[in-house]
């Protein structure tokens, strides 16, 4: 299978209510800022939307709701994982996947499986989708790491399965990836801060978080960078340095939100046990955001 997801991607966040309910304008709202500003294609109930915290009705009706706001317009990636093999398979026949173009499926996390583990795990779930399979490898997250071998190992034996989501951080497993994995194999940045760097180096593209509320401009330095002007693409990479760090430091989909909040375009609303930022942080998103409107 090809990789179709190449370029600006966005991990969507999930708004909620006042009473903590799904605020689904806000995210129709959303969805339509970032398609207008050039968005390649959509992650959905990824880890920023926030995902183990919704039921799997919610789950469901999310997923649902981004295909018929999206309507085909751009591809809809959709975050689909667990850490028990038997219960993925169960749900990957139960759920319907419908006008979905991909899964983004995470390596199994908490139990710290070997690499023979992890390659098996994506065997099995390969085996029960026609889904062409994006695997999602964060160590922070997961307490396991994705090893280049591993991943050549799935490329070369799983048509099914056709790019990695790399938010490892090491660039020394990252340049490796992209040196040894065939290349019809797509390497999508899962870190922000580190995109400009990854896609010098090869990478196909970025699913981000800085997107949700900025597209434009983060946009730009992806479009810039497949346009190979990299001069125009350093430029707002150093504009958004201080924002890479902000809306991290106190945790993801924490940052991100308090900037969409204050950009009043969803409300600064997480479900345990996520939290908002401290107020310090928030200060200092409100300055960099001012700073960033002059």
């Amino acid at each position: 299978m090809d990789n179709i997801f190449r370029g600006f991607g966005i991990a969507l966040v999930t708004p909620f209510a006042e009473d903590g309910s799904i605020a689904y304008g806000q995210l129709a709202d959303l969805i339509e800022y970032q398609i207008e500003n050039r968005a390649d294609f959509l992650c959905a109930l990824g880890s920023t939307a926030e995902t183990p915290c919704l039921s799997d009705k919610e789950r469901q009706d999310v997923k649902n709701f981004v295909i018929r706001q999206v309507k085909g317009r751009i591809p809809v990636l959709l975050g689909f994982g667990d850490n028990s093999t038997d219960r993925l398979v169960r749900n990957l026949k139960s759920f319907d996947f419908s006008g979905v173009d991909g899964i983004l499926s995470v390596c199994p996390y908490y139990n710290k499986p070997s690499q023979e583990g992890i390659y098996r795990h994506f065997e099995v779930v390969a085996k029960n989708t026609d889904l062409p399979i994006v695997v999602y490898n964060i160590p922070g997250r997961c307490g396991a790491n994705i090893m280049p071998a591993t991943l050549r190992r799935m490329a070369v034996n799983i048509p099914n399965i056709v790019a990695v989501k790399e938010a490892s951080g090491n660039v020394n497993q990252i340049d490796t990836i992209l040196e040894t994995l065939p290349s019809d194999f797509g390497v999508i940045s899962g870190e922000d801060a580190i995109t400009y760097e990854m896609l010098l180096m090869g990478a196909v593209g970025v699913i981000s978080v800085i997107g949700n509320a900025l597209p434009k401009l983060f946009g730009s330095m992806v479009h810039y960078l497949q346009q190979n002007n990299e001069a125009e693409a350093l430029k707002i990479h150093r504009k958004l340095f201080d924002f890479y760090r902000l809306l991290s430091v106190d945790g993801n989909p924490s940052g991100i939100k308090c900037l969409l909040s204050v950009m009043n375009m969803t409300g600064n609303r997480l479900r345990l046990p996520l939290v908002p930022v401290t107020p310090e942080t928030e200060q200092k998103i409100r300055a960099a955001y001012a700073a960033l409107s002059k």
